[in-house]
């Protein structure tokens, strides 16, 4: 029994795990010796890993993995016969079901993009290629295909989201409707020429484009299209974007596929999947991910402390110096400082659940463990974004100098960042989470009270002062302990 008091309350509470089993240093918490830094920047390396990868599979996951099943399973040889009759109806059953949550959804983005796919898989189908004149046609049709669908999947990652049934949505399917009555007049013997001129001219040798049937002006809408998508993906992140580029390579091995006998349609159809598939994929995204950070949300932690058990620990963890930057800077540049620390805590939590429920603090579970296990991983997390430097170029521009090589400009100031953080357990069966989170953040009041850059424990009998998020020794309501 002295064990376990010892274990769960031997350290006194609202000690930072700095001093724990060190001299009391009534000045601040320990600053690191020199021999440690190498150890501090690799640590600090680590969560810029993480992010690479999580950037990569983001990127090939589900699109590349969609478009590495179509090639290995839409062979027009090698199928079992019970699966050529399924595979055929895929197209119809994409289509539906894409046509379906576009609208359930408000959409325009899909539908619009299903109706492009579709236009150009029967213009490339419905042309016979027999006779010399419709030879020429359906070059020329899949010359101006090639060289219009990337440009109207760009256009619709580029426009404002909403309804179909908008007179904007309205207006972009007159625009998309009106695209193959230009197609069919173009295709007419009279504008021949300029068809010609419009899309199958060149401008580098040909010789640099022979593997290929598409025309230069239709690749270099593919390029720019792929270049742009990808620039948005590295900026945004977003699940759709990462989708619009497997959605134009599936479309670009679409024209390539009569060499090899295999069917376009197949590909335009994989091309509606991944881009149905990445749509899915964003809007679970957005229902449980916080708008500004990017973080798990609201609606994830809500899951998250119906499965906490009997036994857990409560982190708040707030930025000692967001309000000052607000005051000085505008909301802005607190809200770049935020969404910049978010989720480097969350990469560098390994043990918890990290989520931004409300407000500018950030909570975090821990399932099963107490505070003493805990006080570790915290402790990590603080000196962690301490480590951090960030910068303010110009008045709202907040930038991270990640490495030593950086340079800062001569106008770039410095906004040094550090952590309270406030952590709490349940100890018994009669204590509720309401009462642990007001512990916690109890705790974190005292840190901030204490010079911040700290880690605080509390206890669940405390009953917590009203204070607001603008500092110690301001009021706040109840609602603000998220609960």
């Amino acid at each position: 029994m002295f064990f376990r008091a010892f274990m769960y309350h031997g350290v006194p509470r609202h000690l930072s795990l700095d001093r724990i089993g060190k001299q009391p240093d009534r000045q601040g918490p320990v600053q690191p010796s020199k021999p440690n830094r190498p150890n501090k920047l690799n640590k600090q390396n680590q969560p810029m890993t993480s992010q690479l990868w999580k950037s990569l599979l983001a990127l090939l996951f589900p699109g590349g993995l969609i478009l590495l099943l179509a090639i290995g399973f839409l062979r027009p040889q090698g199928l079992p016969t019970w699966l050529q009759q399924p595979i055929a109806a895929l197209p119809y059953i994409v289509l539906t079901f894409g046509l379906i949550f576009g609208w359930y959804l408000a959409s325009s983005r899909m539908i619009l993009s299903l109706l492009v796919l579709v236009l150009a898989d029967r213009g490339m189908v419905l042309i016979p290629t027999g006779e010399a004149d419709q030879e020429a046609v359906h070059q020329t049709i899949d010359a101006m295909t090639a060289f219009l669908v990337p440009l109207n999947l760009l256009a619709f990652s580029i426009l404002k989201e909403g309804s179909l049934w908008t007179s904007r949505g309205l207006m972009r399917l007159l625009l998309v409707l009106l695209q193959p009555i230009l197609l069919l007049w173009l295709c007419l013997p009279d504008q021949h020429d300029l068809a010609t001129s419009l899309f199958t001219g060149a401008f580098i040798p040909l010789m640099f484009t022979e593997w290929t049937p598409i025309p230069q002006p239709a690749l270099m809408a593919f390029a720019t299209a792929l270049l742009l998508h990808g620039i948005r993906f590295v900026l945004h992140r977003d699940a759709l974007e990462g989708g619009a580029i497997w959605a134009l390579v599936a479309i670009f091995v679409a024209y390539h596929t009569s060499r090899y006998d295999w069917h376009p349609t197949n590909f335009f159809m994989t091309a509606g999947l991944v881009l149905f598939a990445t749509l899915l994929q964003s809007v679970h995204r957005q229902t449980y991910r916080d708008t500004l950070t990017g973080i798990p949300g609201r609606l994830a932690y809500d899951e998250a402390i119906g499965q906490l058990g009997k036994r857990f620990s409560v982190a708040v963890i707030g930025i000692d110096q967001l309000t000052q930057y607000a005051n000085v800077h505008g909301k802005s540049v607190s809200e770049q400082i935020l969404k910049q620390i978010a989720p480097k805590v969350l990469a560098v939590c390994t043990s918890g659940q990290v989520f931004r429920t409300t407000g500018e603090e950030l909570t975090v579970l821990f399932p099963g463990k107490s505070t003493i296990e805990a006080l570790s991983a915290l402790d990590t997390i603080r000196k962690s974004i301490e480590a951090v430097s960030l910068f303010l170029r110009g008045r709202e521009r907040v930038w991270e100098k990640e490495r030593a090589a950086q340079k800062t400009g001569p106008r770039d100031q410095a906004l040094p960042v550090t952590l309270s953080i406030g952590v709490a357990e349940k100890l018994n069966d009669s204590a509720t989470l309401t009462l642990v989170i007001m512990s916690a953040y109890r705790a974190l009041y005292e840190a901030k009270g204490a010079g911040g850059n700290v880690v605080k424990r509390g206890t669940e009998e405390n009953v917590p002062v009203r204070r607001s998020h603008a500092g110690p020794g301001k009021s706040a309501s109840i609602s603000e302990y998220g609960t």
